[in-house]
């Protein structure tokens, strides 16, 4: 079976990849999941600056998935040059580093900063981000905004971009079309949906934040649904995420027309959910006469 995958000119072995801020930037995972087994490690978010995140609590447990509201806490571009990308260095995986940002002047300063770095295969976009100079409304609400950006990463970036959408907009479609006028290599859908909880027996909101990402098998639905419809929109290659906690799951996205998918919040409670995934969808391919993985891509019409 064939399950490598192209994604803007870079081969993955596989499409099976880690949604960012789900696995660390690998290192953290290591001693449970051979990497080199993995189509890429998505990095967690990664700034220009270091970044604290939110208050705590943090994370809350909602049916069918959790609540998180970590705030994007990373260690910043020096530390993870220094530290994460020289122990990657050890495996046969691609790398995409995950940049978020709270203006355009920042993901700008971390997109050069990550140029020249040889171990850096492509670039995730995190649009979801609160853009200061628009009321904190996310970057990836607004249509032209992400044109405005993607168009102005692409004049920078040596590596290919993933611009990662976020699902709490009116028209997804509106969104994907926009980052593919503005260049985008790739989009990678759904980020977490908006969401709260209230803890009844303190009589307070269950994280600090009152709001926070959902993310787990309960948004899975919504997140095939607009993979489907992207994939209906737009030419460029389409990284489907959102809920996948099996082969099955992962296999569903393919069929709706992305080209490869991310594994997230099952990282959590089955470390090795990755490597199951792979095997899955093998097997699938292997039962219902796919020879390449591509083949499967979009079939569901």
């Amino acid at each position: 079976m064939n399950l490598k995958v192209d994604l803007a000119g870079v081969t993955l072995n596989n499409p099976i990849m880690t949604a960012s801020g789900t696995f660390g930037s690998g290192e953290e995972y290591s001693e449970f999941v051979d990497l080199n087994r993995l189509g890429a490690v998505v990095t967690k978010g990664v700034a220009n600056v270091p970044w604290e995140g939110n208050p705590t609590p943090r994370v809350a447990e909602v049916y069918g998935g959790m609540l998180n509201a970590i705030g994007l806490q990373n260690p910043g571009i020096d530390l993870f040059s220094k530290r994460d990308l020289p122990f990657l260095e050890k495996f046969d995986t691609k790398v995409i580093v995950n940049v978020c940002g709270h203006s355009t002047e920042e993901y700008l300063d971390v997109v050069e900063r990550l140029a020249d770095e040889q171990r850096v295969d492509m670039l995730e976009i995190n649009i979801s981000c609160p853009n200061v100079n628009a009321g904190f409304l996310a970057f990836g609400q607004d249509a032209h905004n992400v044109e405005k950006l993607t168009a102005q990463i692409k004049k920078i970036a040596k590596q290919p971009i993933i611009m990662k959408l976020t699902p709490n907009v009116t028209d997804i479609t509106e969104i994907a079309r926009a980052a593919e006028a503005g260049g985008a290599d790739a989009v990678s859908l759904i980020n977490t949906l908006t969401g709260m909880k209230i803890d009844i027996n303190r009589k307070t909101f269950a994280v600090a934040n009152k709001t926070g990402g959902v993310s787990g098998p309960i948004v899975k639905p919504v997140a095939v649904r607009m993979v489907y419809q992207v994939a209906q929109a737009v030419n460029i290659p389409i990284i489907g995420m959102g809920g996948i906690s099996c082969a099955e799951d992962a296999i569903e996205f393919l069929l709706a027309g992305a080209s490869a998918v991310s594994v997230g919040t099952a990282n959590f409670h089955n470390p090795a959910v990755t490597l199951e995934v792979i095997d899955g969808i093998e097997a699938y391919m292997k039962k219902n006469g796919f020879e390449n993985v591509k083949d499967m891509v979009g079939i569901v019409k």
